[in-house]
């Protein structure tokens, strides 16, 4: 199973809005999913990272958003086919969070190739746009033993002018279109 990098949704003491989802799905294709049957959430359910400023508080952002995060997988697996178990589930289920800030810029003469033949002047690189970007993933691992079986990413663009109903419902959608993900149809 490919490795995939943990980002997320969520800024200091609100859970952001998101710009549009992406979201992709992985599992193993030797794991028999039709025998898995019940779930239940990892010790510790999940873990925030924030990798923004120092004054990030990883515990505010879980007291947001984790509640939205297991009420609607506890509402989309059992209609998926996993029923939530209190003991010896055939898999365990936690989540991952990380909020990060990016950039991205241009330069004048960025797209110009590095030859004469444009008949362009050589003239020193100035940015002419510059973009702040707060990015964010949810990663939900599906476990069997302590094996990573199924593994659903939804990254996006995080939105700041949404108010916190707005947020929470495209949070849940995007829990709802990663679980629809499971169980994957694995091609033989």
């Amino acid at each position: 199973m490919k490795s995939l990098t943990t980002l997320v949704l969520a800024l200091a003491l609100s859970i952001p809005a998101l710009a549009a989802i992406k979201v992709r799905v992985d599992a193993d294709k030797t794991f028999d999913f039709t025998a898995a049957k019940t779930f239940a959430w990892s010790e510790g359910v999940g873990d925030i990272m924030m990798a923004r400023t120092p004054k990030d508080d990883p515990e505010a952002m879980r007291k947001l958003a984790e509640p939205v995060i297991m009420n609607t997988v506890a509402a989309q697996l059992p209609l998926r086919g996993l029923q939530m178990a209190t003991a010896n589930p055939d898999l365990t289920l936690r989540y991952y969070m990380l909020l990060t800030i990016g950039d991205q810029s241009q330069t004048m003469g960025q797209f110009v190739p590095t030859v004469l033949d444009w008949g362009l002047p050589l003239f020193a690189p100035a940015t002419t746009s510059y973009k702040v970007i707060r990015t964010g993933a949810l990663v939900l691992d599906l476990r069997a033993k302590d094996k990573v079986v199924w593994r659903a990413v939804g990254e996006a663009e995080i939105k700041m002018d949404a108010d916190m109903k707005k947020r929470e419902k495209i949070l849940t959608d995007a829990v709802k279109e990663m679980v629809a993900g499971y169980p994957p149809k694995i091609k033989k």
